[in-house]
């Protein structure tokens, strides 16, 4: 299985999909915190702010890593599918539920990494912006709890990515359902029908990085629904690998 983890590591990093979904991610973030801390000076100059809570608000920005770590997973799988690699990866890797745990364990690293990478840049964001503004980032212990929901939003789109990818078993059809959903499908019901919205995989990690929305559900609530949804696509993804032909 070591092997097998290794082969599906280098393959994660191979061509340039990671380094467009990192500086995509990147440039979308730095853009939000430069926004929130433009707005947050002014709201603090009208005493409407404080600096502890637009520290958060510039941290809070990175969570969009998640749609990109979300990504990085989905593409894990769905390029195999697209280039007919598909199944002499399960050659290789000795049998469809080994190569299944390996891109998960995979994807689920790949989640980890963005995870810190949107907090070491977030925590690097918020000192820089706010610096430029002539004013120093206030660390509460919202704030704190604000970073490690960033960090487990983006862990946890990694294997969610992964899932879609074997759901879908075609990378473009994967990029577009995580983005459809984490864009446009879940967001719409929440506004739209806000008493199920909430339990939306997308509206579920709105509660784990603490956004100011009301209508949320709370923390603990919220990571076991988005556990329901792991543990159910995961499932579902697994029977497709195991029953059905992995070529088609």
């Amino acid at each position: 299985m070591r092997n097998l983890l290794a082969a599906e590591w280098r393959k994660a990093w191979t061509g340039r999909s990671w380094l467009v979904l990192l500086c995509c991610g990147s440039f979308m973030c730095l853009i939000t915190s430069f926004g929130y801390a433009s707005q947050g000076n002014q709201a603090i100059e009208q005493g409407t702010a404080t600096a502890s809570s637009v520290t958060g608000d510039v941290v809070r920005s990175w969570m969009m890593m998640l749609l990109f770590a979300g990504l990085f997973g989905a593409v894990v799988v769905g390029r195999e599918f697209s280039s007919g690699t598909i199944g002499r990866s399960v050659l290789l890797g000795g049998s469809r539920a080994r190569l299944f745990g390996a891109k998960l364990a995979v994807g689920t690293a790949l989640g980890a990494l963005s995870g810190l990478f949107a907090v070491a840049l977030g925590l690097l964001s918020a000192w820089g912006t706010l610096s430029g503004y002539g004013r120093t980032p206030q660390w509460t212990g919202e704030t704190w709890l604000t970073v490690l929901g960033v960090f487990l939003c983006s862990l946890l789109a990694g294997p969610w990515g992964v899932f879609l990818g074997w759901l879908c078993r075609n990378q473009l059809a994967s990029v577009a359902t995580v983005l459809g959903l984490t864009l446009l499908v879940d967001p719409a019901l929440q506004r739209l029908v806000p008493a199920v919205g909430k339990y939306l995989m997308t509206i579920a990690m709105s509660s784990v990085y603490r956004d100011r929305h009301t209508d949320l559900l709370s923390e603990p609530v919220a990571l076991l629904v988005i556990a329901g949804w792991l543990l159910a696509a995961g499932l579902a993804a697994r029977a497709i690998v195991l029953s059905r032909d992995i070529s088609s």
